[in-house]
């Protein structure tokens, strides 16, 4: 497909459908039980409206910003998404490179399926590593010092997954998280997948998914490359995120809960992260002011207000909808600490809403990773290309001169 045919996110959503198999397009597109967080996540945006100024116009906005001292051509960063070698093979240094491209910052998960060493040699000095809490404090410490190692300066620590949310689209493909296509399920998948035989080739290019050999029966353990040898330990058996082995032939249901790790992040793992962490700490998943409080009590310098994209508690309040309070209590704590926002965001129109309330920056997820399935680091480029265009574009017509002058006057009090 070109990519000059897609105008829109809504445009890479439908190319992205296109051109994976379901069961991937519905791991990236899918949510948790009913997916009503997900929805109110992009319909929060719709109820909020600009008030623009008449006659005061600029031709060209300021769309700069700085994140934790960091210059950004402007506040679009990459959010930190597991398993994006499953929509295309270059993803983490992809879309680390495409974001360095346009100015701005990629955040790599745990279980992006790249090892940091590698991403970050994509893109020096514009690649964040997010850690999920898979294997309590020494598995921490270890991802920490590869981090560190590979010249990461910013640790974004994600305290919303003691447990996988129920994704009833992935039960429905029989497949579970983490996202694992091998001979145990190529006979129900197979015929999705040979559909897209686009995909296959360059799955089988990589290595990645190749029906019924050892690495595709392999899940990934966290921080490593998935092409790389045995998981921790040694274990030959397939792994979790967390580091726990499942037996052969594991199948998920829906009555079991899936464990992301038996020991979840307190906040006295973030106060001994923030001791351990010699550069800037982020905390992701927060949802109120109480906690904004109290990880800026632990040290933290930024927060990012998410509910996971919808994925983890379905019923959690939109991210839009609780921004002002947790912009709120930031700023009373007067620690200069900042604020980010994620899920939901879909429009440059979105993020110009989102930085009236209070954040920041934004972080999009699912937008690019339908960029990246498309059309690897092209794809992403495209995607952030169309942000920067709208954010402009919107800007010009609010009469804004520049993102740093966006607060609670350019749009209606509803919220």
């Amino acid at each position: 497909m070109r990519l000059q045919r897609i105008v829109n996110v809504a445009d890479a959503r439908a190319a992205a459908r296109r051109s994976l198999p379901a069961v991937v397009f519905d791991y990236i597109d899918g949510a948790a039980d009913d997916e009503i967080t997900m929805g109110q996540n992009t319909r929060a945006f719709g109820e909020l409206s600009f008030r623009p100024r008449m006659a005061a116009s600029t031709p060209s906005p300021d769309l700069s910003t700085t994140v934790l001292g960091t210059p950004v051509a402007m506040p679009v960063l990459l959010a930190p998404c597991g398993f994006v070698r499953a929509m295309h093979p270059d993803a983490g240094p992809g879309a680390a490179r495409a974001a360095a491209s346009r100015g701005t910052v990629s955040v790599l998960s745990t279980v992006a399926g790249s090892p940091v060493s590698e991403v970050a040699r994509a893109a020096p000095g514009r690649v964040w590593f997010q850690l999920y809490s898979a294997g309590g404090r020494p598995a921490a410490e270890a991802l920490m010092a590869q981090a560190s190692a590979a010249g990461v300066s910013v640790l974004v620590v994600t305290l919303d997954t003691p447990a996988l949310g129920n994704r009833e689209r992935d039960i429905r493909h029989g497949v579970a998280a983490p996202l694992r296509i091998d001979a145990r399920n190529a006979v129900h998948l197979g015929p999705q997948v040979l559909s897209r035989p686009g995909w296959v080739l360059r799955m089988a290019r990589d290595g990645l998914f190749i029906l019924g050999t050892r690495n595709a029966s392999r899940e990934v353990p966290a921080g490593t490359d998935v092409r790389a040898g045995p998981g921790p330990a040694e274990s030959h058996e397939p792994v979790t995120p967390g580091g726990v082995a499942r037996p052969a032939g594991h199948r998920p249901h829906a009555g079991r809960i899936p464990t992301m790790t038996a020991s979840p992040f307190s906040w006295d793992d973030v106060s001994w992260m923030r001791e351990q962490w010699t550069g800037h700490l982020v905390v992701k998943g927060l949802l109120s002011g109480d906690d904004a409080r109290r990880a800026l009590g632990c040290g933290s310098d930024a927060v990012i207000v998410s509910n996971h994209g919808g994925r983890q508690l379905d019923g959690a309040p939109a991210t839009l909808k609780v921004l002002p309070e947790v912009a709120a209590a930031v700023e009373e704590s007067g620690s200069g600490a900042e604020v980010y926002l994620d899920s939901g965001v879909r429009r440059g129109t979105d993020v110009a809403k989102a930085l009236a309330l209070g954040a920041r920056a934004v972080l999009i997820g699912r937008p690019y990773l339908w960029g990246l399935a498309v059309g690897g680091q092209a794809g992403v480029e495209r995607v952030l290309d169309i942000f920067q265009a709208e954010l402009s574009r919107t800007m010009v017509l609010l009469g804004c001169a520049a993102v740093g002058e966006l607060d609670r006057d350019w749009v209606q009090s509803s919220l």
